[in-house]
């Protein structure tokens, strides 16, 4: 195996561990691979937040009632030195404390870079397109 096969096998590792975490509803699981200096442009308010934030995760979490689904699909990594680039589409489902069910396909890049030789997410982006028909409403119905 070559270093660069061994980088992106430890950043599979490192993304696989996140969205197991995420899963889980495991708070420690999901910020261990989270750098402290971690930027996060989320699909929810506010534009951007900074840290990994395990209060405010805890929070989304206790808003689901089960399990939840959490996978990257078309998962494409880019790595040099100690820098990596993931994306890809994200899948997330599951049911809501409320009893409303969530089916959202939406795309999703991570910037990564080794820390002391472990791979950490220093940031995170979410998108969805939105409607260009002046509604400017989120396309959130799209399906790969």
């Amino acid at each position: 195996m070559t270093p660069a096969d061994n980088d992106q096998a430890a950043i599979r590792r490192a993304i696989e561990a996140w969205t197991r975490g995420l899963h889980d509803k495991d708070v420690q699981g999901t910020t261990a691979v989270l750098a402290d200096d971690f930027m996060r442009y989320s699909l929810a308010p506010p534009l951007r937040s900074t840290g990994p934030n395990p209060v405010g995760l805890q929070a989304w979490f206790d808003t689901w009632s089960g399990p939840i689904g959490y996978d990257l699909a078309a998962l494409d990594i880019a790595a040099a030195g100690d820098v990596a680039f993931a994306h890809g589409l994200a899948h997330l489902t599951g049911t809501k404390t409320d009893g409303a069910v969530t089916d959202l396909w939406f795309r999703y890049t991570l910037g990564l870079r080794r820390r002391r030789g472990a791979w950490k997410i220093v940031h995170a982006h979410e998108s969805v397109p939105f409607l260009m028909d002046g509604s400017f409403k989120a396309a959130i119905d799209l399906k790969p």
